[in-house]
């Protein structure tokens, strides 16, 4: 007799966990800058058309997977694929994506940390504008405090998962996200309410098609197929594990478009949050870890209030954050017990080890293995993410793409009888054609491009 498989305790929770995991710091440090260079609504417009065409078919396919195998991707692959067929090959590949891609979120994780906990207790009082790029630049380069900072996100990470998905999981994961979507409104609010706000409103907003010109048409178009195939993190099996604790209650389609639509949400806002800010103190607005560490703590120090809006910012950052390290260690550890029979505690305590050992290589590398370059001159940080982002999710997603489409695979009947099994939204037939032989193209152009 199987074994029964623990369970979300509500659709909800699915949703907010699924979300979680999807939401991250990707929303707020890359988005808003590449919509406000790139044409602003004509950006956004060309984002949501690609997110349906291919991030919501690659996350439905993740989900039906893990709700049809009820297992992790490794195992998984092995339910369902044909007998003497090496499809969980990829999984093991996809296991070693996740490791990889926390090797370097929990640092970045513990920045936000950090950040929270310097507003919080008043450091940034006294510092004075022109040297708040010196406060980032310290942090990096000391090790001892960075590695408390990792170690407190990889220990809380794991320690919510100890009582299990229902219990641990998914009650933080309701709070985190129920705070964050509250604090984005807040902080909406209060940078809207700010003087000049409206310019930052428009450039972000209006379409320009004089910047979209600048930009180039297929650069735009290529940015929006790229950002919203990497806003869902598909492509690892990180969403896959989601799938198999779902209920057969509801159809897949629908539920992928409520954890894109609640991405999306989140990544417009912050838009709505950085550009009035920064327009209202006639700062312009980077791209990357400079905006959040650099350019927003310049914003807040001229701000009425900026303690308290750096505080709660970074608050937000950090809910943003922890809520993809606890979806992926979930993963990680949901595979140990799937792939090797073991028992959730023991696979948490050797994963804290573990994680924080890997860690480690990028903690250092703004100090100690500063001078350690890789791949095209890349730092640790750098090179971890570029295999992670340009690699392993694109190819990762290609092969998924494969397997469910065709019978050499799991069979497109097989994945459209998963899809729409339940109440809601049911995914019609004509659309195999174009998961066929669409989507597999569109996503080696993503390969592609990142490659070069």
């Amino acid at each position: 007799m199987e074994e029964k498989r623990e369970g979300f305790g509500s659709r909800i929770g699915f949703i907010l966990v699924s979300a979680g995991c999807a939401i991250g710091i990707g929303n707020v440090w890359k988005f808003p800058y590449i919509c406000g260079q790139n044409g602003g609504a004509i950006f956004v417009l060309l984002y949501l058309f690609f997110l349906l065409v291919i991030g919501v078919p690659v996350l439905t396919m993740e989900l039906a997977m893990g709700r049809a195998s009820r297992k992790t991707i490794v195992e998984g692959y092995k339910v369902l694929e044909k007998k003497n067929h090496k499809w969980h090959l990829h999984g093991w590949l996809c296991n070693a994506g996740c490791y990889l891609l926390m090797m370097y979120y929990t640092t970045v994780a513990g920045w936000m940390l950090a950040y929270f906990w310097k507003y919080l207790t008043g450091e940034f009082k006294n510092v004075p504008v022109d040297q708040i790029p010196e406060v980032f630049s310290t942090l990096q380069q000391t090790p001892i405090d960075m590695t408390v900072y990792v170690a407190i996100i990889i220990l809380g990470g794991f320690a919510v998962l100890v009582t299990g998905v229902k219990n641990g999981l998914e009650k933080v994961s309701k709070f985190m996200m129920t705070g964050l979507l509250a604090l984005i409104l807040v902080l909406v609010i209060n940078s809207l309410l700010l003087k000049n706000s409206m310019e930052g409103v428009k450039f972000y907003l209006l379409p320009d098609f004089g910047q979209m010109k600048q930009a180039g048409i297929l650069n735009v178009i290529t940015a929006a197929m790229n950002q919203a195939f990497f806003t869902l993190s598909v492509g690892m099996g990180s969403m896959e594990i989601f799938g198999s604790y779902m209920s057969k209650n509801h159809t897949l389609i629908g539920e992928s478009l409520r954890i894109s639509a609640l991405d999306t949400f989140v990544a417009l806002m912050s838009g709505l949050i950085i550009f009035p800010a920064c327009f209202s103190f006639n700062i312009s607005p980077d791209e990357g870890p400079s905006l959040i560490f650099i350019t927003l703590p310049s914003v807040f120090a001229d701000m009425r209030g900026g303690r308290i809006w750096g505080t709660l910012f970074f608050l937000f950052m950090t809910f943003a954050s922890f809520s993809t390290v606890t979806a992926v260690f979930e993963n990680i550890v949901g595979s140990f017990m799937d792939n090797f029979g073991m028992e959730r505690r023991k696979a948490i305590l050797i994963n804290v080890v573990l994680m924080i050992v890997l860690s480690m290589p990028c903690v250092l590398g703004f100090s100690i293995l500063s001078n350690v370059h890789l791949i095209g001159g890349r730092d640790i940080l750098e090179t971890e993410d570029f295999l992670v982002s340009n690699i392993f999710l694109p190819f990762g997603s290609l092969i998924f793409v494969i397997f469910c489409m065709f019978k050499f695979g799991w069979g497109a009947d097989k994945f459209l009888a998963e899809v729409n099994t339940g109440k809601g939204i049911k995914l019609s037939k004509i659309f195999i054609p174009f998961f066929r032989f669409v989507l597999p193209v569109l996503i080696l152009v993503i390969l592609v491009s990142g490659l070069l």
